[in-house]
């Protein structure tokens, strides 16, 4: 299959081309022609394989033909309108959305930085399709985020608490919003998050597509999740959801009497030139790593919970433009981090559950590129490496 036989805008096949991305993903394939018929979904995939694109394709392609079909917004259901906010500057394009603070299209995500993630692959298409995406994410400043939706704009990407604080104010109306998409459902839909999930989804029409994705999704809460949707939803799976990528190679060193620097040490000796995330899973762990590191002479920035933000986002950018190689980091690195040159993944302390795992090595690998991962491994932690075996691709 091709992104041409998906009948999409020429516009973003032109972009697609561009970016030399030429033939859907498994993910895509499958869920592609189902959310262009305008059904809902829940996809499930494995880290890596396009998921982003799998729902930004269609949000972009149904909100532009939408435009050049010349249908107009709907009727506020006030005559008051959000909050007012002059700009002069932007002018309303005809059937497009003319009103402030009323999007068509909506990204809910649990973090900041998968937020900025998804911005920059809307806006990658966006050169030649025309639409304005907005963002409000947690850790920006509150007048941002006012500023951020006082104009006319087609899709926001948000998290949910700067999301509810913005609709309490009456600076932002979901009342036009076309499709919804829950990002990372997993986290989003826990327990803790489900009142609030209903309030956005009750604030949006009631026909308003409605699309779910994540690479895990327990059984308990994916029956949970389906009563989030007003119509039975198209369930997608992709084949290598069950499995870790063909792609991934996975070495275990076992860890003796508890000594971890040591294989630190060879494993930077041997191959010091790869980037590479290391994960532990406490701050102070993280802390310890750290000293170990130093203490080994390995350039590196942390990035994890409970430490400065602007700090935090001047270490992750750091290593994003290469300019240092390692990450140490906690769970917080384990999602919405989408690095290419990531060639190597350390699990210098390993998760406690096989979800976070997955998360954790779903950093490298990624769009069929090849990646590896190391696992320290001490006694305690044969339960999770028997589902790690169980989850090695046939």
């Amino acid at each position: 299959m091709s992104f041409e036989q998906l009948s999409l805008l020429p516009s973003l096949v032109a972009s697609l081309k561009e970016q030399a991305i030429t033939a859907p993903t498994d993910i895509q394939a499958r869920a592609l022609p189902v959310l262009l018929e305008g059904k809902s979904v829940v996809g499930v995939a494995e880290t890596g394989s396009g998921k982003t694109l799998t729902y930004v394709l269609p949000m972009l392609h149904h909100l532009k033909s939408l435009e050049l079909r010349g249908a107009g917004a709907t009727k506020p259901a006030s005559s008051k309108p959000p909050v007012q906010h002059k700009d002069k500057k932007r002018k309303s394009r005809g059937p497009g959305v003319s009103l402030p603070g009323r999007p068509r299209g909506l990204v809910l995500v649990p973090a900041r930085e998968l937020g900025e993630q998804v911005c920059r692959v809307f806006k990658s298409l966006t050169h030649s399709t025309r639409l304005r995406v907005r963002s409000v994410l947690g850790g920006s400043k509150k007048q941002v985020a006012r500023r951020n939706v006082a104009g006319a704009f087609e899709i926001l990407v948000a998290t949910p608490g700067r999301l509810v604080h913005l609709l309490d104010g009456g600076e932002l109306r979901l009342d036009d919003v076309r499709m919804l998409v829950f990002d990372e459902a997993d986290q989003l839909l826990d327990p803790g998050f489900r009142r609030v999930a209903m309030r956005i989804i009750d604030a949006c029409p009631r026909a308003a597509q409605l699309a779910l994705f994540s690479a895990t999704l327990p059984e308990p809460l994916a029956s949970s999740v389906l009563q989030l949707f007003r119509k039975p939803p198209v369930r997608i799976r992709s084949k290598g959801s069950r499995h870790l990528v063909r792609t991934l190679k996975t070495v275990n060193r076992t860890v003796v009497g508890g000594v971890r620097i040591d294989i630190l040490r060879e494993l930077f000796h041997k191959d010091a030139a790869t980037a590479t995330l290391l994960f532990s899973n406490t701050r102070r762990q993280c802390d310890e790593v750290s000293g170990w590191l130093n203490d080994l002479g390995i350039a590196h920035v942390v990035y994890r919970g409970e430490m400065d933000r602007i700090e935090r986002r001047a270490n992750l950018k750091r290593f994003r433009n290469g300019e240092v190689l390692v990450l140490l980091t906690t769970d917080l690195g384990g999602r919405g981090l989408d690095i290419a040159q990531i060639g190597r993944i350390i699990n210098v302390h390993l998760p406690q559950d096989i979800d976070n795992y997955r998360h954790r090595v779903g950093r490298t690998a990624r769009a069929g590129r090849e990646g590896l991962v190391v696992n320290l491994v001490t006694g305690r932690d044969q339960p999770l490496m028997k589902e790690i075996k169980r989850l090695q691709s046939p």
